[in-house]
């Protein structure tokens, strides 16, 4: 669980994040470092190199998406798995993700605000982001009945 400082800071780093840029990097890192995640985007195109998966438009835009949605469960830290149901619904039980994917994609998005934010990411913020990806992740690989 976060303690109140800690969901103040996500809260307010997160607020300085381009959601566009940010998703679609996270997501075209994912597919590179991660290949077997590929199987999932194969309607997406050329996915054949570093360079095809970066620059590709459905990446980047599903990329959005995705924070978008992880956008949404900030709102809602207190209730991870509430705000994550039909999300988890739909890629466990309708498209059958691997959970672990999600705590992939949640490990990089990390790596990528490091990269992008520097010194301002701070070892702190970092612990702070680590539990919200990793509670995220645990919400998406919730199955619901």
């Amino acid at each position: 669980m976060l303690t109140a400082e800690e969901k103040a800071a996500v809260t307010a780093f997160w607020g300085k994040v381009k959601v566009d840029e940010v998703g679609g990097e996270a997501l075209g890192r994912l597919l590179v470092v991660y290949p077997w995640t590929q199987r999932f985007f194969e309607s997406f195109g050329d996915l054949s190199s570093a360079d095809a998966i970066l620059g590709n438009p459905k990446v980047k835009a599903h990329g959005k998406k995705v924070l978008d949605s992880f956008c949404e469960g900030l709102k809602q830290l207190d209730d991870l798995k509430g705000a994550f149901a039909s999300l988890s619904e739909l890629h466990c039980d309708k498209l059958h993700v691997d959970p672990e994917n999600f705590r992939l994609l949640g490990n990089v998005l990390v790596v990528v605000l490091a990269r992008r934010f520097g010194s301002e990411f701070s070892p702190e913020l970092q612990a702070s982001f680590q539990k919200v990806v990793t509670g995220v992740a645990n919400a998406l690989a919730h199955r619901y009945h």
